[in-house]
């Protein structure tokens, strides 16, 4: 009886389970409302410190964020509708249906309530409907998200293969991915015209003949054979199409919302790291909140009374590349990057020599320049760590600068393949002032 679904008793254990699925869904929906505010904050963590470090993992912790709003939209509106409902039924066990002729209104208002409003048990029964639906509808949602997203997961592995693997020359690698992303990109858009027009390939006789392998090869690819079932339970009843109808404007309106910023002047405004006329708080380490990362670079405050000048630059995903492309000879025999662990591991010496430490510290400081005003400064580093972030950190005497404002620059080198010779390229300046102790 448990796998048969056509048996009369299963589908007497379905019924019955429908009847009271409300109040699995009200447990559901609340643990899930506050288990998604509650990781709204850490996943804004995670993606500022991917962002500071430029890596690919803030595209994941914005796909994170952005099913926990969809999901939060969603189930918000489902509470509310189904407190509605509860207090409806409430209403019904006290006060019955709706004795229009008691209310002693006019023949026009009261012909028009018993048009417009009807019964109360029809509104009931609307409500219900309306909440069951809108449950599925959530999680189907955060399939489609999750499905959107592995179009461009898809992409992105397809760059690392033919950019960064090393099996394909400079030409070729750049000219097969562009050829992949073109035609991969042309394959997903015929899905998405197929999904806006809610099957619409699907109807016509040729187009149905030369689309269903397209549609087996994306239903594995995008993982929609999961979650299939659900999508045609929808399509083939009015009521989930108009559930879908409503959704879409709420999702495009709460997307805009979340846009909307004001603009206080024509010529000043937030940046997201310093620059020699805004001095963003990530870029100085006595307005550096404890769950704020770097940008770019940091010293210890915009006014510096001490006759020295900690910086800290920020260890990023490019940094290591850029030393090993301009030091052939630091180049390791295993690169050791990425992840790893060390489950099957008793003991390994991983240790570098303290002699390889130093060449890779001074050629880091080959790399990145750095600049008070116009004088170079030359300095030595050491690696740290400021709130769990990696980087190297330095310190320099001031004693020989004027008082008043100074703006500190980073640089980097790197070899220009078009011009065949180092370039340098700014990555940020922070503005100080300076006062002598």
């Amino acid at each position: 009886m448990k796998n048969d679904y056509t048996n009369n008793k299963f589908k007497e254990l379905l019924d019955n389970l429908q009847q009271d699925s409300w109040q699995l869904e009200l447990l559901i929906s609340g643990f899930a409302i506050f288990g998604l505010f509650s990781s709204i904050e850490p996943l804004n963590t995670a993606l500022n410190e991917a962002e500071a470090i430029e890596s690919y993992a803030k595209h994941f912790y914005r796909v994170g964020l952005i099913s926990c709003y969809v999901l939060i939209v969603n189930l918000v509106i489902h509470v509310i509708l189904r407190g509605l409902w509860i207090g409806a039924i409430g209403l019904r066990y006290v006060s019955g249906e709706i004795d229009y002729d008691s209310l002693n209104y006019k023949k026009r208002f009261t012909d028009h309530l018993k048009k417009k409003v009807g019964s109360f048990d029809k509104y009931i029964g609307s409500l219900e409907n309306y909440c069951s639906v809108l449950f599925a509808v959530t999680f189907l949602s955060l399939f489609y998200i999750i499905s959107f997203f592995i179009i461009f997961l898809v992409i992105f592995l397809a760059g690392t293969l033919f950019m960064e693997s090393g099996f394909f020359s400079e030409m070729m690698g750049p000219a097969l991915l562009g050829f992949f992303v073109l035609f991969f990109l042309l394959l997903s858009f015929i899905i998405f015209i197929d999904f806006i027009t809610q099957g619409y390939l699907k109807k016509v006789e040729w187009i149905s003949f030369l689309y269903l392998p397209l549609y087996k090869i994306f239903s594995v690819i995008t993982l929609s054979f999961l979650y299939r079932p659900l999508v045609y339970n929808f399509l083939d009843n009015k009521f989930g199409k108009r559930i879908l109808m409503i959704l879409t404007p709420i999702y495009i309106t709460t997307f805009l919302l979340t846009t909307i910023h004001h603009v206080r002047s024509n010529y000043i405004s937030k940046k997201d790291t310093s620059y020699s006329y805004y001095a963003n708080k990530n870029n100085y380490y006595n307005t550096l909140a404890a769950d704020q990362y770097v940008r770019g670079a940091a010293i210890q405050s915009k006014i510096v009374t001490t006759n020295y000048l900690k910086i800290f630059i920020p260890f990023r995903k490019i940094t290591e590349n850029l030393i090993l492309e301009q030091n052939i000879d630091l180049v390791p025999k295993k690169d050791k990057r990425g992840f790893s662990s060390n489950f099957f591991l008793i003991h390994k010496d991983d240790d570098v020599k303290d002699s390889l430490i130093t060449k890779y510290l001074n050629a880091f400081k080959k790399t990145y320049t750095l600049k008070i005003d116009s004088i170079y400064l030359d300095t030595d580093f050491i690696a740290t760590e400021i709130h769990n972030q990696l980087g190297l950190e330095t310190v320099y005497s001031l004693k020989n600068l004027k008082d008043g404002k100074h703006l500190l620059s980073l640089d980097f080198k790197s070899y220009s393949k078009k011009n065949k010779q180092l370039e340098e390229e700014r990555i940020i300046t922070i503005p100080f002032w300076h006062f002598k102790p």
